[in-house]
């Protein structure tokens, strides 16, 4: 368990679920601060809608960089794929 914890991104796959979660997380986030500033407005607290639109385009900021995180993992995912198989390609043409 503490080797686990010592490596958490211990592969590509590892790292693509924990940007999901994150992802998941950022959503869930941001729906509850939509729900404060429904609130907020409705209260007429401007300083807090200000706050709360600060606080939801930061989160939207992140959000747009973890999707760009995840399709860039997909991409490397790829990429090992072809160099494993062009790796086992090249060991069968070398035993023949």
């Amino acid at each position: 368990m503490a080797d686990q914890l010592s490596r958490p991104f211990e592969s590509i796959e590892s790292a693509q679920e924990f940007m999901e979660l994150l992802d998941e997380t950022i959503d869930e986030a941001r729906q509850e601060l939509e729900r404060d500033l429904a609130r907020a407005k409705t209260e007429r607290q401007p300083r807090q809608v200000e706050a709360l639109d600060l606080a939801i385009y930061k989160l939207t900021q992140l959000s747009t960089h973890t999707k760009k995180s995840r399709r860039i993992l997909n991409d490397l995912r790829t990429i090992r794929r072809l160099l494993i198989s062009e790796g086992v390609g090249s060991a069968a043409t070398t035993a023949s």
